[in-house]
């Protein structure tokens, strides 16, 4: 059975507040580390007032502190936002603090709107098509600092910080396959390119000092309950966010409904299903043969669960029960060797 991981927006609930956001972050993460899950990642959203991780960094400093085993990462930090000595120093320091436990994704994204990505820049010259320079740069702050070195991440240099590429298409799995680093594909809401993605981060992959061979997480929706009646109730909150979002109306996640699908026409109701088609909701039966279903039908090294669920009491839940189906399924192959 492959590895679960948690990918974390840190919601904001309508009625709640970033700061509660936050703690329901932490007590999460120390729920997944107790549970067997192998890394708890934040993302890197600006002025979406549903979303508490935008100081990615600190987040993560929030969330090591309060774990000791499970690796804490970012999923991704969204590299065109930032210099990349910034993020070299912010995880280089985070590397110092929890030696052993940081990864680093990263994606070519703003992860905003235009104005808003100018106001975290201030312009707009951070260009995407320079990504994978930025990449390198970033990269070479890693490693050991050599005599006569101008530039130097301080903390940074020489510390061990795993690096991943994120993507939504065939870029970012060329990308990945060309510096022979980790690749996690976001089809959990971008599942569209999933299967071109895999088939051409599998065939161009190059070895390097890094990894030896590819290595593939993919992101799936797992809303898990007692019952499928249950869990489907719990899903309507991730739906709302994305009828909202697709509407131009961001905001905090929505307590559960019954019907969400009223506020859609027939083409919103197929891109709905489309953005959210690598998604498992049900019960405890269910998501064990929808894991497994899925694991089958990409081959995934490792999945990175995300559960957008109003009442946080359910939301640990459902990584609880998704923990169990895990268990469950590698059971027989434990039996058999």
């Amino acid at each position: 059975m492959v590895d679960l991981s948690v990918l974390d927006l840190s919601p904001i609930v309508e009625g709640g507040d970033a700061a509660q956001s936050l703690r329901n972050t932490r007590d999460l993460a120390q729920h997944a580390e107790r549970l067997g899950y192998r890394r708890y990642w934040l993302a890197e959203h600006h002025n979406m007032t549903g979303v508490a991780s935008a100081a990615t960094a600190v987040v993560i400093g929030h969330v090591a502190g309060g774990t000791s085993t499970i690796r804490v990462g970012a999923g991704g930090v969204m590299l065109p936002n930032h210099a990349p000595l910034v993020i070299a120093e912010q995880f280089g320091t985070l590397a110092a603090l929890y030696p052993g436990r940081i990864d680093l994704g990263l994606g070519r994204a703003p992860g905003s709107d235009q104005a808003t990505a100018r106001a975290l820049r201030r312009n707009l010259t951070g260009d995407i098509d320079q990504f994978p320079r930025d990449v390198i740069e970033l990269m070479d702050y890693f490693k050991p600092a050599q005599p006569g070195q101008l530039i130097r991440a301080v903390p940074g240099a020489g510390l061990d910080v795993d690096f991943w590429i994120l993507g939504s298409s065939t870029y970012g799995a060329q990308l990945a396959a060309a510096l022979g680093l980790p690749f996690a594909f976001a089809s959990h809401f971008a599942p569209t390119q999933l299967e071109t993605a895999l088939a051409i981060y599998r065939s161009q992959f190059r070895p390097s000092e890094h990894l030896a061979e590819p290595y593939v997480m993919l992101g799936v929706n797992v809303t898990a309950a007692e019952t499928d009646e249950e869990a489907e109730r719990l899903f309507t909150s991730l739906k709302q966010a994305f009828i909202n979002l697709g509407q131009g109306r961001p905001g905090p996640l929505p307590r559960p409904v019954d019907d969400p699908h009223r506020q859609l026409d027939e083409i919103g109701g197929a891109m709905l299903r489309q953005s959210l088609s690598c998604s498992i909701v049900g019960s405890p039966d269910r998501v064990r043969q929808g894991l497994a279903d899925f694991i089958k039908r990409t081959g995934a090294n490792e999945l990175m669960v995300t559960a957008q669920i109003y009442d946080h009491a359910a939301r640990v839940r459902s990584f609880a029960i998704t923990a169990q189906a895990r268990d469950e399924l590698a059971r027989p192959a434990a039996a058999s060797v």
